[in-house]
C-alpha cells in the first residue's frame, strides 16, 4: 500500500494503518497535516482546474434560466413622471424583472394617437384622457390604477384679478375637450362664463409649455396649472383666480392606462410595473425619505430649492397630491364623469358607470405582489 494514501480528515489519530508486520503508523489528522507528504502539485492544479471549471457552468446555468425583463414603453407627457425616478434609483423595475422606455409627447392628443396606433405600451396621465379614447376615439382603453389627484389652480396674467376679468379673453388648455380644460370650463361655468361665447379656448400644449405661452404672449389671459407650474407662475406675479378643490372637489387626475388586448396579454409583466410603482410612490412620500426626494425633485424637475420644498409640500402632504400607495380615487372618478356629461354634453348628460373604464383587478394584483414579496 502506497504510504501517501490516508483515511480522510475526520479519521481518528488513534487508529494505525499497518505498513508490514507489527509495524504501524498514525492516520493522518487536522491537527497534524504535517504526518504526510502534500498530494502531488500537478495532481492539485488539475483538481483546482476543475472545480473553476463546474463553477463557471454553474454560474453559466443559472445566469441562462434567469429570464430576461419584458420591455415595457410608457407614454408621458414632457418630463418623466416622479415615481419612475423614484423606482429608478431604487432599481425596482430590475427587482420585479421589467425594464421601462419612457417617451415623451408634446400634447395630450399626440400622447393618445400614439397609443392608439401601438407606438406605446402604456400611458401616465389625466384619466380623462382614457375616457376619451373610449367614447370619442372607439378604442378600447383600461384605466389600470391612479397615481395623482389634481392640485391645478387657474392661474391668470397678473393684470386679471378676478374671473369677471376674463371675459372676452383667450385662455389656453392642452387639449380643448378632456381633463383640465374641462376643470377650466367648469369653473368659469361657476362664475357664468361660457366657452365660445364669453371667451375663446386655444390648445397649446402640456402645462409647462401653456406657462411658457403664457409668459411670451400677455394675450393668453389665463389657463389650469399644477405644481410646479402654479408655484413657479405664482412667484413670478401672475395670479391665482381659483383652485380645482375648492371649485370642483375630489378628482382623479394622473394614472396609468392601456389598451385591454395588451393589459391582458401583458398581466405579468404590467401587474410587476404596477407594484415597483406602488412601491416607488410610498418611498416618496414616507416623511424619512424628505431630504432624498427634495433632492431628485431638483434633479429631475430643475427647480430652484425653494420651488421643490413647495412643491414637496404640496405634493407629498396635502390632498389632491400623490395618492397613498397610488390607489384609484373612484369618488374622484366619478367626478370627472359627472363633469364630462355636464360640460361636453356626453352619454347625454348621464354618466355611466365607472368600471366601463376602470378595471380594479390589475390593481389587486399588483398590491398581492408586494403583499408576497420577501
Amino acid at each position: 500500500m502506497n504510504s501517501h494514501e490516508s483515511f480522510g480528515g475526520d479519521s481518528d489519530p488513534q487508529i494505525c494503518r499497518r505498513l508490514s508486520r507489527g509495524s504501524y503508523v498514525p492516520c493522518a489528522s487536522p491537527e497534524r497535516p504535517d504526518l504526510f507528504p502534500p498530494v502531488n502539485s500537478k495532481m492539485r492544479l488539475f483538481r483546482l482546474l476543475a472545480a473553476m471549471s463546474a463553477s463557471t457552468l454553474f454560474s453559466t446555468m443559472l445566469t441562462a434560466q434567469k429570464p430576461m425583463p419584458t420591455q415595457i414603453k410608457l407614454l408621458t407627457l414632457l418630463g418623466r413622471p416622479l415615481q419612475l425616478a423614484a423606482a429608478e434609483k431604487l432599481d425596482l423595475f430590475s427587482e420585479f424583472g421589467v425594464a421601462v422606455q419612457t417617451e415623451n409627447s408634446a400634447n395630450s392628443q399626440e400622447l393618445r394617437d400614439k397609443l392608439a396606433a401601438g407606438n406605446g405600451d402604456l400611458a401616465y396621465l389625466a384619466v380623462d384622457n382614457a375616457v376619451a379614447m373610449v367614447d370619442l376615439a372607439q378604442q378600447d382603453v383600461v384605466i389600470v390604477m391612479g397615481g395623482e389627484g389634481s392640485q391645478n389652480e387657474l392661474i391668470a396674467q397678473p393684470e386679471i384679478k378676478a374671473i369677471k376679468d376674463l371675459r372676452g379673453k383667450t385662455l389656453i388648455v392642452d387639449a380643448p375637450n378632456t381633463a383640465y380644460a374641462v376643470q377650466l370650463k367648469k369653473i368659469l361655468l361657476l362664475r357664468g362664463l361660457e366657452p365660445g361665447k364669453d371667451y375663446e379656448i386655444k390648445p397649446v400644449g402640456a402645462t409647462p409649455q401653456r406657462l411658457i405661452a403664457m409668459r411670451e404672449n400677455k394675450s393668453y389671459a389665463a389657463s389650469m396649472l399644477g405644481p410646479p407650474s402654479s408655484i413657479i407662475a405664482k412667484r413670478e406675479g401672475f395670479v391665482s383666480l381659483a383652485a380645482v378643490a375648492a371649485s370642483i372637489g375630489a378628482y382623479q387626475a394622473a394614472g396609468f392606462f392601456a389598451e385591454r388586448k395588451w393589459a391582458q396579454e401583458h398581466r405579468g409583466p404590467l401587474t410587476s410595473f404596477l407594484a415597483a410603482i406602488i412601491e416607488a410612490q410610498r418611498w416618496l412620500v414616507a416623511p424619512a425619505n424628505k431630504n432624498e426626494v427634495l433632492a431628485l425633485l431638483t434633479k429631475e424637475a430643475h427647480l430652484a430649492p425653494e420651488v421643490a420644498a413647495e412643491t414637496y409640500e404640496n405634493s407629498m402632504t396635502k390632498p389632491g397630491g400623490f395618492a397613498k400607495d397610488a390607489a384609484f380615487d373612484l369618488k374622484g372618478f366619478q367626478n370627472v364623469l359627472k363633469l364630462r356629461a355636464e360640460i361636453e354634453g356626453s352619454w347625454g348628460g348621464h354618466p355611466p358607470a365607472p368600471d366601463k373604464y376602470y378595471d380594479p383587478l390589475f390593481y389587486e394584483e399588483a398590491l398581492a405582489k408586494l403583499k408576497s414579496k420577501p
